[in-house]
């Protein structure tokens, strides 16, 4: 990153070009990575007659976003789109990563919460089973989380963010309800003699107000849900074991 074992640069004319092995040393980044930011677009340099890349003391400050924007994750493509798009897009991008982030914090939030009550709780003789019970609970939650979102893209993880905030423990327990009922129904008719009609209309529109429930209709965060699911088979064991029991409307 730039702000790491970046020099100052000296006072000069801002027209002055710096040749990019002696940028890289004053940017605190590799020539190699000029090169790389250059050759898709992110930072383009000026050419001299000899054709060397040059910089300007100017191209400093795109970099320092570059960097920035790379370590909240965004691909490098994303990154070069939002720089191109201007500050609105920029804003915009900057609060949807806000959100995920503050999404992370609730998680870790919460399994600190269950550590402080098993402390207090184990203080006051309860039983350490189930207070031990609830840290693995929280964690479990939060590294199911983590290992999921790697099915989505960044813009996706950000929306998907926004949205847990607005969804209250009741209402999330009310959506896994419905979800278990489906797949009992599901079940159900797929043991009728004719599995068709009004129930298999029925369900067919339930399923998809369920994914509309999560996905909101955004189209990012339903291909990463798609991608999720189609790579089933390479699930963590335990992830596979409960989706088995939930589909059967056994879940907890």
């Amino acid at each position: 990153m730039p702000q790491q074992g970046r020099k100052a640069l000296p006072d000069c004319d801002p027209e002055v070009r710096y040749g990019a092995r002696a940028f890289a040393v004053l940017a605190g980044v590799t020539v190699r990575t000029l090169h790389h930011y250059d050759r898709v677009g992110l930072l383009k340099a000026k050419r001299s007659g000899s054709g060397y890349r040059l910089y300007r003391a100017q191209d400093l400050e795109r970099l320092e976003q570059i960097a920035a924007l790379k370590f909240l994750g965004l691909p490098l493509a994303r990154i070069r789109k939002l720089l191109e798009s201007g500050p609105v897009s920029l804003e915009e991008e900057l609060a949807r990563q806000g959100r995920a982030l503050r999404e992370k914090r609730r998680l870790l939030g919460a399994a600190l919460s269950a550590i402080e009550d098993a402390e207090s709780g184990i203080r006051e003789g309860r039983p350490a089973g189930e207070l031990l019970r609830r840290i693995i609970e929280a964690m479990d939650m939060q590294n199911n989380v983590e290992w999921m979102m790697r099915y989505y893209s960044p813009e996706a993880q950000a929306r998907i963010a926004e949205r847990a905030a607005t969804f209250t423990p009741e209402k999330q327990k009310e959506i896994s309800e419905a979800w278990k009922q489906y797949y009992h129904d599901l079940d159900a008719l797929k043991r009728e003699e004719d599995p068709g009609g009004a129930k298999a209309e029925d369900l067919a529109r339930r399923h998809k107000e369920l994914v509309a429930a999560f996905t909101g209709g955004d189209p990012e965060v339903e291909a990463g849900l798609k991608a999720l699911y189609k790579d089933r088979e390479n699930w963590p064991e335990e992830m596979r074991a409960r989706a088995a029991e939930f589909e059967k409307g056994e879940g907890d």
